[in-house]
């Protein structure tokens, strides 16, 4: 009994004084970010293979030993493949946990439904809160994500979550603009945002209310503030299918503006957005690349794509040796994440 318990303690402050080792696997939404984080963490992607049956169930196989191991995930659930990127963030997870994982973090810079966040209507579902249940449950231990399209989302969990914001990034862009520069909301629910960025940058604000006839489908804007012979840039976490974004460059023209940017965080661009896009009035749209733009790119000449990997990359190290997320943004006092 003495030998028994004198092996147990040595496995337990063992395991207290080892520092578990980090290991970043990716899925098939964005590999490219991926290779971008573990280049700046000079480490190894983690060997897996995410596949389909030919039922086009996903199978995930993991290539290494994860035992006791920090594992992160690099899977953002966005377009096209929305619900397949998903279930590859939840199978792998569920594989990390049955090969005994330390922890596990998923990396979700574009987190998908995240407008389903509420019922907004009779018989509708919450499937931002469904979404978070189902990552407690495949074993995933904390979240880091990126902008949020609404901050309560995080109450939806009982894990910790990390909501980075990519708006230093956006304030860089619109700095680097020569002009007299006005920072545009195109609706009411991104005010908060572009106020952040307008008082960081000192510029002044305008903002667009909008009228909807249907979701993804704006009927009238009506704009508040100068916005006469100045640069303006629109600032948003999220273009869709860019019906918003051209309707307010269109307005910013209509009452005088000289030009007219868009700075968003998720570049979804789906549908007819890449059409609308390259016959609006908007001269350059900045996207970061939570969402993969190759394609997109090649299709529209006004995408211009941000750079997040360095960000995440961070984080992910201050969340491996346990060190503070907010002293990410300490610079900025209107950027901690909560």
């Amino acid at each position: 009994n003495r030998e028994r318990l004198t092996t147990v303690l040595i496995r337990f402050f063992k395991m207290l004084f080892t520092k578990c080792e980090m290991k970043i696997f990716t899925g098939n939404a964005n590999s490219d970010l991926a290779e971008s984080i573990v280049k700046n963490l000079n480490i190894q992607l983690g060997r897996s293979v995410v596949s389909a049956f030919s039922n086009g169930e996903t199978q995930v196989l993991l290539g290494e030993s994860v035992r006791d191991s920090d594992c992160f995930i690099i899977q953002p659930t966005c377009n096209p493949n929305p619900n397949d990127n998903l279930m590859e963030l939840l199978i792998m997870a569920d594989a990390m946990k049955r090969a005994s994982a330390s922890r596990i973090t998923a990396v979700v810079p574009c987190f998908g439904y995240a407008r389903q966040d509420k019922k907004d209507q009779a018989r509708a579902p919450i499937t931002g809160k469904l979404v978070a249940n189902m990552i407690e449950i495949s074993g995933i231990n904390r979240v880091i994500t990126v902008d949020l399209h609404a901050s309560q989302i995080q109450g939806f969990f009982d894990i910790p979550v990390d909501n980075l914001h990519a708006e230093p990034l956006c304030a860089k862009f619109i700095d680097s603009l020569a002009g007299d520069k006005v920072v545009v909301s195109p609706d009411a629910g991104g005010v908060k945002r572009a106020k952040s960025i307008a008082d960081y940058l000192e510029l002044d604000l305008a903002i667009i209310h909008k009228e909807r006839r249907r979701a993804n489908e704006v009927s009238q804007m009506i704009l508040v503030g100068n916005v006469e012979g100045k640069i303006c840039v629109l600032v948003d976490d999220m273009a869709d299918t860019c019906g918003t974004l051209a309707l307010a460059a269109n307005t910013l023209i209509e009452h005088g503006a000289h030009e007219v940017y868009a700075v968003v965080t998720h570049g979804v661009l789906s549908g007819p957005a890449l059409e609308r896009l390259n016959n609006s009035q908007i001269k350059k749209l900045c996207v970061t690349n939570s969402i993969p733009q190759t394609e997109n790119m090649l299709h529209c000449d006004r995408i211009k794509v941000m750079d997040i990997s360095s960000m995440l990359s961070e984080a992910i190290r201050r969340t491996h040796n346990g060190e503070s997320i907010s002293a990410l943004f300490s610079s900025n006092p209107h950027h901690n994440p909560i």
